[in-house]
């Protein structure tokens, strides 16, 4: 069963290397072309929320565990 997510809002939260943000920028363009509303982080409530991380460099790992 597939479900249909338009008129939802997505909030990415990107943590770690610049590799990540280049990711969540293709990402956003992704959600935007199939009608999603992206929100930044902190500009309004949303509906799911992503949050992307890195694993492989120790101080963003870290950085990323506190966060969450």
């Amino acid at each position: 069963m597939k479900t249909k997510a338009k008129n939802k809002s997505i909030n990415i939260i990107t943590m770690g290397c610049s590799k990540n943000l280049v990711d969540s920028e293709h990402l956003m363009g992704q959600l935007k072309a199939n009608d999603l509303k992206v929100v930044h982080e902190t500009d309004e409530e949303s509906d799911i929320v992503i949050i992307n991380t890195c694993g492989f460099i120790a101080d963003a790992k870290e950085e990323s565990i506190d966060m969450i």
